[in-house]
């Protein structure tokens, strides 16, 4: 009689590996690879840059360090960085805070949550600060205000326009009122600025939220956005739980900003250098051939 378990034996022509296990199929390794959340596919860090980081499969907008968002937008080698030896201390004595900015430091490679510098974009010359979303989410602690604040006084200084690209997740809890005591300052450089006719424009992404949103990052004389964009003080739960309410589809993302007017216009990746250089031309006054 046929043995019944005989279907679970090994193939004769497959010979067992002896100590040791079967070798698996190799896969890139996860630092090679991100995987998109919106289509679930799967892509090399190094095609997923080459497209601005937008997903190939279904547009999805990923976040951008702020050192590749620099050399997408900027004209190569034109970026010159300032006030890089700025950097965050511990200064209410936060638990474990320290350990935070060190991890922060190691995982995006940068000293603080922004990087501040002058360029040109096609020509045009400009002052500009990237916040970071790998450095603690963008988050604003008092060097992240003081570099934002610095830069703007230094546009002030030589007359530049200023471009600022936000994203962030807010004050730093970390640093407590002197993390939110950043949003006056900012504001107060943000004022000088504009007192003296120079330009300043913002390009709000995802997410924007927090103190950023209510200081600096809303007081553009001309607010643009990326689509979809998550952009608001608090988050959506936390409103609906409050107000017990549902809010409406879309709400706090780009184009709902837009159809309310709270943002002016909402620009893709690809688009951004020439949009901007346009707008910066525009507001460039020449009086005698010299760009006032």
């Amino acid at each position: 009689m046929p043995n019944p378990f005989a279907i679970f034996k090994r193939p004769a022509n497959k010979p067992e590996l002896k100590g040791k296990e079967a070798p698996k199929p190799k896969m890139p390794d996860d630092e090679l690879c991100i995987v998109c959340p919106s289509c679930n596919k799967s892509f090399f860090n190094t095609d997923l840059a080459d497209n601005l980081f937008i997903c190939p499969k279904c547009s999805f907008y990923h976040r951008v360090p702020s050192r590749d968002r620099v050399k997408m937008l900027t004209d190569e080698d034109s970026f010159t960085e300032l006030f890089e030896d700025l950097s965050s201390t511990n200064i209410i004595d936060f638990p474990e805070y320290e350990e935070k900015l060190d991890k922060a430091i190691v995982t995006s490679g940068e000293t603080e949550a922004v990087i501040c510098g002058t360029a040109t974009i096609e020509g045009e010359k400009t002052a500009l600060f990237v916040m970071d979303p790998v450095f603690m989410m963008g988050s604003m602690g008092t060097v992240v205000g003081e570099k934002i604040a610095l830069l703007f006084e230094y546009a002030l200084k030589h007359k530049l326009p200023v471009v600022g690209y936000t994203l962030s997740g807010g004050a730093r809890m970390q640093e407590g009122i002197l993390s939110l005591m950043q949003m006056a300052k900012t504001a107060s450089a943000v004022k000088r600025h504009s007192n003296a006719g120079l330009l300043y424009i913002v390009v709000l992404c995802d997410p924007t939220t927090g103190g950023v949103t209510a200081s600096f990052a809303m007081l553009g004389d001309i607010i643009l956005a990326e689509p979809k964009a998550l952009i608001g003080f608090a988050g959506p739960r936390v409103i609906e739980q409050t107000i017990r309410q549902k809010l409406p589809a879309g709400f706090q993302k780009a184009e709902f900003l837009l159809e309310k007017g709270f943002v002016d216009s909402i620009i893709g990746r690809k688009e951004q250098p020439s949009t901007l250089a346009k707008i910066i031309k525009l507001h460039t006054i020449k009086q005698g051939g010299v760009e006032q």
